[in-house]
Parts: C-alpha cells; structure tokens; sequence
C-alpha cells in the first residue's frame, strides 16, 4: 500500500485496509448464516458480495477494479437501504468510507492477501484479531489518531476491576476502536458465558457511541472480529449533542467503562446542552453526561487527565456534584509515560458507584517497574503491572484496604477543605527539594533576561542581513 500515491500515511492505510477486511469478515459470516439459517439472505447485493468480486485471485485488476469500487461498489454500500440491523451496519460502515487507493493493481494484491484470511475458522479469527489488536495500538503513531487507542493494560485492568456480567447493561459513550467492549466481552466470556442465551443476553446489553468516522469504522469491525453477528448498537454519533436531562430512566445503564478524549473542545453550542455546567472541554462534559448515564447502584470506571483533579471554576462544581451523586471510592494514579507518544501528560482511572454520596477517597499510585525509566512503545504497561493494586484492592466490597507506600485515604471533610481539589500527592513520598523559592525566582529572571539579550542580538543580525 506504500506504493500507492493515493494514500497518506498511516491512518489513512489503515481506513482503506479496514474497509476491505469488513466485507471479507461480513461475506464470511453471510456464508456461515446461510447455511445455518434457512432463508437468511446477506444485505450486501450478490454482485457485491466479496466472494462474487474479490475471492478469485485471477479475478477483475486495473482500471476495471477501480471503476468497480467507485461507481458500484461505493455508492450502493453508501445509500443501501437500512432494512433490517444487518443492512445498516454496512451502510453506517460505508457512509464516511473512503477508495484512497489509486492503482488496481495494487489493490489487487491487497485483496489477495485479505483472501487468505479464512474469518469462519476459529484459529484464524483470533490469530487476525491479534494482528488488529496490533494495528489499532500502531494508531499511536498515526497524527491524531493515537487518540482513539486506551493501551489493553488498562481496559482490562479496569474490566477486571468492575467484573461485569451478561444482562448488565455496558455503555461506553466515547467508544473509539471498542478496546473497552472487546475487553468486557473477552472478560465475561471467560468467566460467566456458559451457554448460548449466555451469549445472547451478553450481546443484546452492549450500548456503544462514537463521534468520528474512522474509530466508528474500526470499531464496528472489531466487532464483527469478536463474534458479533449485528453490531449495531455501536452508533456513529456525537454523545454530548444531546442535552443532558433528555437521557430518561430508561436510557440509563449498570456500567460505564469510557476514555473520553480530552484536551479537545466541543463545537460552538454544545456546551448549552449542559446548562449546570457550561464548558466546552470534553472530558468535562463527558464526566458530567456518565453521572447522569448510570442508574441507582451503577458502577463506572473513567480515565481522566490531572487537569480535572485540580482543575477550579467549572471542574470545581462538576467535582462537587461527582462527590455527591456518586461514591467516588477510588484514584488509580498513572504516570505520564502510559499513553506515550500520544499524550505525555499525568493520567487517572477514577472508579465510582451511584449509591451514596462521597466518604472517603482511596488513593494508589501505580509507579513504572525498576527495571525501566518509564513506559513505551517498545516497553508498553502491561497487566500484571497493576497486579499489586489489584492484590491491594480487596474484592468486590474493597474490605481490607490498608494505607502504605502506594496507597492513601482522604476524607471528605479533607477534601471540602482543600476547595475539591482531587490531585493529591501521596503523602508516604517525601517532597523533592527544589531549593529556595526567592533563590529559584532570581535564577529564572536571569534567564529571561539572557534569552531577551540573545534574541535582541539575533534580531539585530537579521536586519543587518537584510538590509546588505
């Protein structure tokens, strides 16, 4: 695909790579529907089917391929009457799809090798789901679009932790490429999956949103991969377009598992859709909107950026409001390095239940292992990095906490003092000692007053320069 001229970078190859494995996944489970199901029939005409065009090694290249996909394939895929849930996965997929792709040719031996790919046998299935697993995480590397990934660590750690089970009703309301859904499934399938209803009801409790058109596309196919027959539940929309008392009772769910995207900004006027609290950053509007997602004793675990610890004004009342709706029991403390290179900034997973109000804060501080300075793409965070917090963790009921070196309680008075002001060090570690401030303070106007000299002599070369 790097030969082809048509195609910019990574995150582009992957959205053409992604339309292509979705037909072949969904033309492989039309086969396995038809001859299970009497009188199935795909929603994908039979021209179009991947079988019919692509299968064939030998079949159509060129400049016929080319014309193919964009005068047939394309606009039919993009307007395909949404009849019934099957038919409007296709078409959700097609609608923001595009052919980036120049050279039949080469599309061609991209087919052929996708045609390898056999998506009914099981082996295969779960060896290809690797390979997506892998690509989805090379997003990191692809501009803007590292966004969409929450490193596998932490959806399971956080899956772990909230143990949901089939018939509670999951949500993820920013969903990007469905990490926390595949993660959730993949944990109730090992442990409480035993039957076929089991399966079912597991399905059928899915709830999904997300906002831009490539996550959308990668996601849905990361459902097909996982053994969803109709994902339709993963809708493309915007969560936060709507406003925020029009979520009814019967919307409202047991659990939120969400790494809403933040440092971002909502459009003009979707802050009045949240008229208590009247911001445009995301990550805000989205705590908000999760508050009001959950129902009486639902559970739900956020990743959040330190701004939104300490953050005052806005953040202040949200935090305030978070405290007392919900039991906001734990702050897993991440360091910087866990979602490098996309965001070096300090990170947060912030476990509550929607029962009573706030208590008591239990703090852990998740530290990089001795044997590496920090984490990264070739020494990422794993699992069983954060198997001391789940030991320390203590069930279902969190019985058994102790404060140490890594963990620390706050109460609730101590935090209405502190104006909810949430970012709060672990007291076990002593403070670096910086020196003194008035010392410090004179250091640094010396510098500005040195960088101010340098500049002034640089500007003064410049016009000379120029004026030659």
């Amino acid at each position: 695909m790097r030969k082809d001229v048509g195609v910019d970078g990574d995150a582009q190859r992957l959205s053409q790579l992604v339309w292509m494995f979705f037909l072949k996944i969904i033309d492989d489970q039309d086969e396995a529907l038809e001859f299970t199901h009497d009188g199935y029939t795909s929603p994908i005409p039979k021209h179009l089917q991947w079988r019919a065009w692509a299968a064939d090694p030998e079949g159509i290249t060129g400049d016929d391929l080319q014309g193919f996909i964009n005068t047939q394939l394309f606009p039919t895929l993009k307007e395909l009457p949404a009849t019934t849930p099957r038919a409007r996965v296709v078409r959700s997929v097609f609608e923001d799809a595009y052919n980036y792709m120049k050279s039949g040719q080469l599309m061609r031996q991209v087919i052929n090798k996708i045609s390898e790919v056999d998506f009914n046998s099981l082996t295969e299935r779960q060896h290809f789901g690797d390979i997506y697993e892998q690509l989805l995480n090379d997003l990191q590397n692809a501009g803007n679009a590292g966004e969409y990934y929450t490193p596998r660590a932490v959806t399971s750690f956080m899956v772990q932790q909230l143990d949901p089970r089939p018939g509670e009703i999951l949500m993820d309301p920013a969903c990007g490429t469905g990490g926390f859904l595949t993660c959730a499934m993949r944990h109730m399938r090992d442990r409480y999956v035993k039957r076929p209803e089991d399966e079912a009801t597991m399905q059928a409790s899915l709830r999904a949103v997300e906002k831009k058109p490539l996550p959308h596309m990668l996601c849905t196919t990361n459902m097909l991969l996982h053994n969803v027959e109709e994902p339709s539940w993963v809708k493309h929309d915007n969560t936060l377009a709507r406003p925020l008392i029009s979520w009814t009772k019967d919307e409202r769910v047991d659990i939120v598992l969400s790494n809403p995207p933040f440092g971002g900004k909502e459009e003009d006027g979707i802050e009045n859709n949240f008229p208590q609290f009247k911001t445009r950053e995301t990550a805000d509007l989205f705590l908000a909107l999760i508050i009001r997602l959950l129902k009486t004793n639902g559970r739900a675990a956020v990743v959040l950026p330190d701004g939104s610890l300490f953050g005052e004004g806005i953040k202040t009342r949200l935090k305030e409001h978070l405290l007392n709706e919900c039991n906001l029991h734990t702050i897993v403390r991440l360091p910087n390095s866990v979602f490098k290179p996309y965001a070096s900034i300090g990170t947060n997973l912030l476990f509550f239940e929607k029962k009573s109000p706030t208590q008591d804060i239990w703090y852990w501080e998740h530290r990089v292992p001795e044997t590496q300075k920090a984490y990264s793409m070739t020494k990422p965070i794993r699992l069983e990095h954060l198997d001391d917090c789940a030991a320390w963790w203590g069930g279902p009921s969190r019985e058994g906490r102790e404060e140490g070196d890594r963990a620390w309680k706050v109460s609730i008075d101590e935090i209405r003092k502190r104006g909810f002001n949430l970012d709060i060090k672990n007291p076990h570690v002593e403070a670096e000692d910086w020196g003194d401030p008035e010392i410090l303070l004179n250091d640094l106007t010396k510098a500005e007053a040195s960088v101010e000299s340098l500049r002034a002599e640089l500007k003064a070369i410049l016009t000379e320069a120029l004026t030659r």
